[in-house]
């Protein structure tokens, strides 16, 4: 398997697994606020799209059957 295959098999299935659970959201740790002396822990929220997934599996189904330039 070349670079371009993994790649394309990758992207089919990051864009399937978006797909099937209707965008994906998760949490990463924020900025630590500091107020009165109190440490308040943040988080921050990101959402991918459905519309990203279906990107990606179309990406990835291009970059299989384009075949490459000889030169």
């Amino acid at each position: 398997m070349n670079t371009k295959t993994i790649i394309a098999v990758l992207l089919i299935a990051l864009g399937v697994v978006v797909l099937a659970y209707s965008g994906i959201s998760f949490s990463t740790p924020g900025k630590p606020v500091e107020f009165l002396g109190m440490h308040i822990a943040t988080t921050d929220n990101h959402f991918i799209p459905p519309v990203a997934g279906a990107l990606a599996l179309a990406g990835g189904f291009v970059l299989l059957l384009v075949k490459p330039r000889s030169l």
